[in-house]
């Protein structure tokens, strides 16, 4: 069995509807009205152990209310959901056991104490052995740069030592299984790096599941080989990552630096079907072409006919542009682009 298994998993909300003002508001007492918002709707979802996956999707479509259905935050609507063999709802307490999780928006650590003694409160929770809490915070301190704010209060913590501190505070029981929302939100590029670098080693040396929902791009290239959408509470695409970009990151663009003008060029590649030119000055421009109709040497070499090429780089379609387009509503992952 796969540790993260569920089935036809669903969690829908009573909404109350009330009219605006204070006539609304004495109406809703005597006369309540709601109606049924539906988050996520039933969907299968199978993680086997040591996976790193990117559950992602806009605000709002539902990725926050599957994670707490899977840390037994939330209790499921309908369906069945089994975490490393335990029901999370059912068996909150030993699925709080085998589970990490860090949640950007909020903090595990105590606010009035030092974070040194919020994780020797957490050894006393999980029983960690004494053994394995002094590996275990030797290395988090190395690793995430704790050294120089472990006394500190966690009030007195900025966002990027708090979310490193929370970090080591999620891993401290060595969890199978870690949850991440949202982690790297609001912090700086240095701190991001050195997050991303953390969650990679402890993945790759101890086996760690990683679950990871983000609106940052740079956190799913790279810590993720596993890309899951979900949009409107359905899931619309569960695949590896290489292959969203693969079968929907068609277009390359190569940006020209050259000796001269091009006008004879410009006006040709104005009018090449399956390429588009963008003209940054007279001799800067870029050209945007289908890699399955034309190669990179093909629109070097046809630059190269009408001149000197001063310099020029290429760039592929990142996965950035095409989660935007699945989110615009311009790419459909079950079929073609729109």
């Amino acid at each position: 069995m796969s540790i993260i298994e569920a089935r036809g998993l669903s969690k829908s909300f009573m909404q109350a509807v009330k009219e605006p003002g204070l006539k609304g508001a004495v109406k809703h007492v005597f006369l309540p009205r709601h109606i049924e918002k539906v988050a996520v709707k039933p969907l299968d979802l199978s993680v086997e152990a040591g996976e790193t996956v990117a559950y992602v999707g806009p605000n709002g479509a539902g990725k926050s209310t599957t994670i707490k259905m899977l840390t037994g935050i939330l209790m499921p609507s309908a369906g069945t959901v089994s975490v490393n063999g335990i029901n999370p709802y059912k068996k909150r307490m030993d699925n709080a056991a085998q589970i990490g999780a860090v949640f950007g928006q909020r903090t595990q650590l105590w606010w009035d104490i030092p974070i040194v003694e919020s994780f020797s409160l957490l050894k006393d929770i999980y029983q960690i052995p004494d053994a394995v809490y002094k590996t275990n915070m030797e290395l988090f301190i190395e690793m995430l740069g704790m050294s120089e704010f472990i006394h500190l209060s966690a009030r007195k913590l900025s966002l990027g030592q708090r979310m490193r501190a929370d970090l080591a505070a999620a891993l401290l029981h060595n969890p199978p299984i870690l949850y991440l929302d949202e982690p790297t939100i609001g912090l700086d590029v240095s701190v991001k790096q050195k997050i991303r670098e953390f969650i990679k080693q402890i993945n790759q040396e101890q086996n760690t599941t990683v679950m990871l929902t983000t609106h940052d791009l740079g956190d799913i290239e790279d810590l993720c080989k596993r890309l899951i959408i979900i949009d409107h509470g359905a899931i619309i695409y569960d695949g590896s990552l290489s292959e969203v970009k693969a079968r929907f990151a068609k277009n390359r663009v190569i940006f020209f630096q050259v000796g001269s003008p091009m006008p004879e060029l410009y006006a040709q590649l104005a009018q090449t079907p399956g390429m588009k030119l963008a003209q940054q000055s007279a001799q800067e421009f870029s050209v945007s072409f289908d890699r399955y109709e034309y190669t990179a040497s093909e629109v070097v070499g046809r630059v190269m006919r009408y001149g000197e090429v001063v310099d020029f780089r290429m760039e592929d379609t990142n996965i950035e542009q095409v989660i935007k387009a699945v989110y615009d509503g311009n790419l459909d992952l079950n079929g073609t682009g729109k």
